[in-house]
């Protein structure tokens, strides 16, 4: 076997996540609990998670709902508050939250990686949609408008000339743990008793291999037991011609 072939074959762990999503409590107790098999991590972009997992690419992702229950397995996990991003100086960052009709005169980006899931976003629309969310920011810190986007990807943006608002009537996103349902395997269920925070020793993780059952006695029915054996009286020895102080086995002479 050769060096490349040896370092394929030794077991890991791939997991990938999306922008916002922070495995590093599940990734610490990974390396806790199976220290002799590596995890990796993929950071992936939302539209490209899927795709990973189908093609192999990672054993299990931190994803943004919905998933395609087709062919993926997901297990919700959380959901985030949406917020809109908005410079320190904005008219917004006065209050402590806002709705979609309070942005109604705003304009709202509407980036190509947009994770919610919108019926009609709120505000007027940009002359053209920002490729990312990373650029749409650039664009808010340039004054051309405000974004909404869930919690995690407003502080995984931060700059100090912006901040954000709660959204308190928009779509909120929600992560999940998803892998390919024809790829279940033994780490990817031990992964999945981290996540739903099972102990190391709980029977609803890595299924265990059955233990050997021991024999089981069979009753005694009544009547069976073998008597104990019975102990001669003191003074009898059993002998036909054995008497009290004598020797056993010799006639007494006769007077």
């Amino acid at each position: 076997m050769t060096g490349s072939e040896a370092s394929s074959s030794f077991p890991s762990f791939r997991l990938a996540y999306v922008p916002g999503v922070t495995p590093t409590k599940w990734v610490r107790i990974w390396n806790e609990r199976l220290p002799d098999i590596p995890l990796t991590l993929l950071q992936v972009s939302a539209a490209e998670a899927f795709g990973v997992l189908r093609d192999g690419g990672a054993d299990a992702g931190f994803v943004r709902l919905p998933v395609d229950d087709a062919d993926l397995s997901a297990i919700p996990l959380y959901t985030e508050t949406t917020v809109v991003v908005i410079p320190k100086d904005h008219v917004v960052a006065a209050v402590d939250e806002v709705s979609c009709e309070d942005l109604a005169d705003e304009v709202v980006l509407h980036p190509l990686d947009d994770t919610l899931d919108w019926e009609r976003p709120p505000g007027e629309p940009a002359f053209e949609r920002p490729a990312t969310t990373a650029d749409a920011i650039e664009l808010v810190a340039a004054g051309i408008g405000l974004l909404v986007v869930p919690q995690s990807l407003a502080r995984l943006h931060h700059r100090k000339d912006l901040t954000y608002r709660p959204v308190t009537d928009a779509p909120e996103s929600r992560v999940a743990l998803s892998w390919p349902q024809d790829a279940t395997t033994d780490m990817v269920e031990d992964f999945i008793g981290i996540v739903r925070g099972r102990t190391v020793n709980s029977s609803r993780g890595r299924a265990k291999p059955a233990e050997e059952k021991k024999p089981q006695q069979k009753p005694k029915r009544p009547g069976t037991s073998k008597p104990a054996a019975r102990t001669p009286r003191s003074g009898s020895s059993g002998g036909r011609n054995a008497k009290s102080g004598g020797r056993p086995g010799r006639p007494r002479r006769r007077s």
